[in-house]
C-alpha cells in the first residue's frame, strides 16, 4: 500500500508554512516534503516535525536565486563553489531534520554554452554531492522536469537521469520520478516505472495537465499505485500538487 507525504510548499497554503505541519497531521499524513526549508532555522522546522509526529522525507538543495528565476545551479559552469556550499547547507538541515533524501536541481540551461559542457558540470557536481551525502548516510536525488513548467530546464527525461546515475555509479544517487512531469514529457508511465524502479529513490504525483489533485486529469493513478505495490516500491510518494480549492476539501482521493 503506498505511503503518501504531503508537499507543504504546494499543499495547505491556506495557512503560513510553519502551520502547515499541524494541518498535514490533522489530515492524516505521517510524512511531509517541501521545496526548501531555508527561510527558517533548522531547529524551528525540526520542532514542528516533532510536535506533529511527522517525518520529513525530502527537500531540495539551495537553488540559486529562486526569486530571479533560477531553478538550481547544478549544470551551470562557474557556480561550482556555490553548489558545494549549498551541499553543506542542505546537509546541516538534513542532519537536524532527520531528512534521508536531498534533491539537487539541475538548473536552467544558460545561453551560449553547449550541452556537453553543461552535462559535464552537472555530473562533476553530482559526484561531489553524492560523496558528501554518502558520508552522512543520505541519498542524493535527481529529477527530470518538463519544460512547459520550467522552460529550458536541463534534465527532462528518465533516460537522461538514468544515464547520469549509471555513469556516476554512486550507490546513493537515485532517480526522483515525478509522474506529473513524466506524463507531460514522455507518457508511457507504467513502462517507465517497470524499467527504472530499481533506480528510483522517490516518487511524486499530481493530476495532469492542471497539476491539481491526483484524481483529476488524464492519469489513472489507482492503476499506477497498484503497479508500484506489484513492483515492490516501499518508498514515499510525494503529493506535489496544487489543490484546486482548500486542501482538505480535495483529499477525498486519499482514503480511497
Amino acid at each position: 500500500m503506498p505511503k503518501f507525504a504531503a508537499n507543504l510548499s504546494m499543499m495547505f497554503t491556506e495557512v503560513p508554512f510553519l502551520d502547515r505541519f499541524a494541518a498535514a497531521a490533522a489530515a492524516g499524513f505521517q510524512a511531509v516534503e517541501f521545496l526548501f526549508p531555508y527561510d527558517y532555522p533548522p531547529e524551528t522546522v525540526a520542532a514542528k516535525l516533532r510536535e506533529n509526529r511527522l517525518e520529513n522525507v525530502l527537500f531540495n538543495m539551495p537553488p540559486g536565486d529562486w526569486a530571479a528565476g533560477e531553478r538550481g545551479i547544478g549544470c551551470v559552469p562557474g557556480r561550482e563553489e556555490e553548489f558545494r556550499a549549498g551541499v553543506e547547507k542542505a546537509l546541516a538541515y538534513a542532519q537536524c531534520l532527520g531528512t534521508p533524501r536531498i534533491h539537487a536541481m539541475a538548473g536552467i540551461t544558460p545561453a551560449g554554452i553547449d550541452r556537453q559542457t553543461l552535462r559535464s558540470t552537472y555530473a562533476a557536481n553530482l559526484r561531489f554531492a553524492a560523496e558528501a551525502l554518502a558520508a552522512r548516510g543520505r541519498t542524493l536525488l535527481i529529477e527530470a522536469i518538463n519544460t512547459r513548467d520550467i522552460p529550458r530546464f536541463f534534465l527532462n527525461t528518465q533516460a537522461e537521469s538514468y544515464a547520469l546515475c549509471t555513469e556516476i555509479a554512486a550507490p546513493n544517487l537515485k532517480m526522483q520520478m515525478d509522474l506529473y512531469h513524466m506524463q507531460i514529457v514522455e507518457g508511457d508511465l507504467a513502462v517507465k516505472l517497470r524499467q527504472y524502479i530499481a533506480h528510483c529513490g522517490h516518487i511524486q504525483i499530481a493530476g495532469v495537465p492542471g497539476r491539481n489533485e491526483p484524481d483529476t486529469g488524464e492519469v489513472n493513478y489507482p492503476y499506477l499505485f497498484r503497479l508500484l505495490d506489484e513492483l515492490g516500491y516501499a518508498g514515499w510518494i510525494g503529493c506535489e500538487y496544487r489543490p484546486s480549492g482548500k486542501t482538505a476539501d480535495g483529499l477525498g482521493w486519499l482514503p480511497r
